[in-house]
């Protein structure tokens, strides 16, 4: 399993597979078109938390558990599992904060991107053209030598805590379920209603999850890895893993008649071109320097790579900003504090990419 998931017809299978499981789970109570977004699933869990108020994207989402534990799993059986730290914490942090927001200007994440896409919301193509671009001008600072420094060997236990806060995280919601027509179940927050109170059932969302973080750990897939190497190296190892979720996810909404062409009227979208397709360029950028898309710093973070858990930390207190401070788009279009946002988060993207460079001696 190890030699073949890592060739190209391994990751494309991966690829096949997750569109398939998102697009099921969104036929089994997911949003429509968010089967999968780690963006939205992350900024509901801030919800769950209280670090945000706003109502409607609150839910503890199992499938980001099950991402990390799936990872931490698949890292131990393989013995692949490798406590690491040390490059440029706070760095990561801050590009997590900035791709989160970029994404919830957009409102979905890369995966969610391609599962728009496959649903037959054609806004979904600006925010794809946008995240190419963001993901190409990482590339530029890669050239010139940017880098964030090296990783160092840890003590093993400092690998283990994003996996503990994540099983953490699942033993709060088995104690406080949410109560229907309720908003608050004893410690977390629940939407009563909006996309956070639709989900599948736990047990689905928790198992289609670990499944995924344990192929994806195996496969190395990375929607930014994908569109990094075609553009640096000419590499299409990656990128047909991303073909093949587009592919099979549409097959999939075609066959459970989830797919609906437009660009108007789609779910938990807005039809803004330019702030879609700057809200994912901010966000393809921050990913690119910060060497993974969210997809790929949570399994990174199950695999023992402290670094990618600040990063995901960074995105989920992202969320937090950005729906406390107004900066967070809906379906009726992006606020004015969003627009302020993006061109803050692109300059310092650039003042990042420009000034952390490699030293040559």
């Amino acid at each position: 399993m190890k030699n073949f998931l890592a060739t190209r017809w391994g990751i494309i299978a991966v690829g096949g597979f997750i569109g398939i499981l998102a697009s099921l789970l969104q036929f089994w109570g997911n949003p429509a078109n968010m089967g999968i977004c780690v963006a939205c699933f992350e900024r509901d869990i801030a919800g769950a938390l209280g670090l945000h108020r706003a109502a409607v994207v609150q839910y503890m989402r199992p499938e980001i558990i099950g991402f990390v534990l799936g990872s931490f799993t698949a890292a131990y059986l393989f013995k692949e599992f490798r406590s690491r730290l040390g490059s440029a914490p706070v760095v990561r942090f801050i590009l997590g904060v900035f791709a989160m927001i970029g994404a919830l200007i957009f409102l979905g994440c890369p995966w969610r991107a391609l599962l728009r896409f496959a649903g037959g919301d054609l806004n979904a193509i600006l925010g794809l053209a946008g995240l190419a671009f963001g993901i190409w001008v990482g590339t530029l600072f890669l050239k010139s030598g940017y880098n964030l420094g090296r990783t160092h060997k840890t003590h093993t236990a400092a690998g283990w805590m994003m996996p503990l806060i994540m099983l953490g995280f699942l033993i709060i919601m088995l104690f406080n379920p949410p109560v229907i027509g309720e908003n608050q179940g004893g410690l977390l927050f629940y939407s009563v209603e909006g996309p956070g109170s639709m989900y599948a059932p736990l047990i689905v969302s928790l198992v289609v999850g670990l499944l995924i973080g344990f192929l994806a750990q195996k496969s190395r897939f990375c929607t930014m890895g994908a569109l990094r190497d075609l553009i640096l190296f000419k590499q299409t190892h990656l990128f047909g893993g991303l073909l093949a979720l587009a592919v099979m996810a549409f097959l999939t909404n075609l066959v459970l008649g989830q797919f609906n062409v437009g660009f108007v009227g789609q779910p938990v979208a807005h039809n803004m071109h330019f702030w879609n397709f700057a809200g994912m360029g901010l966000a393809g950028l921050a990913f690119a320097l910060a060497g993974g898309c969210p997809g790929r710093q949570l399994f990174l973070s199950g695999e023992g790579d402290g670094d990618a858990s600040v990063f995901v930390i960074g995105m989920i207190v992202g969320a937090a900003i950005a729906h406390n401070f107004g900066l967070a788009s809906s379906p009726a279009g992006v606020t004015t504090a969003g627009i302020g946002a993006v061109i803050v988060g692109v300059l310092v993207c650039i003042m990042i990419g420009l000034t952390m460079k490699e030293k040559v001696a």
